[in-house]
């Protein structure tokens, strides 16, 4: 596979799944019907027990992007404590 054809995917951590979700104005179960997957997922992922991958990751992106909702390639090293 070259260069070009790779796709070049975001990591979507619980953070980041959580602030998409409540940015475009859905529970977790409207999210997991427009990704056909379970409401039980999304908290997963929210909680950070699993993160998504492939289709799934690539179908946030997606939504992330349709929905104008900005976010970094790689997470950030800042400390959450201030």
């Amino acid at each position: 596979m070259s260069d070009r054809s790779k796709v070049h995917r975001r990591r979507w951590d619980s953070e980041r799944i959580q602030a998409l979700r409540r940015h475009v104005g859905l529970t977790q179960r409207e999210l997991a019907d427009q990704l056909g997957t379970r409401q039980q997922t999304i908290s997963e992922w929210e909680t950070g027990r699993y993160e998504p991958r492939g289709a799934s990751s690539t179908l946030l992106s997606i939504i992330a992007e349709r929905a104008q909702f900005e976010y970094e390639a790689t997470p950030s090293k800042k400390s959450k404590k201030r």
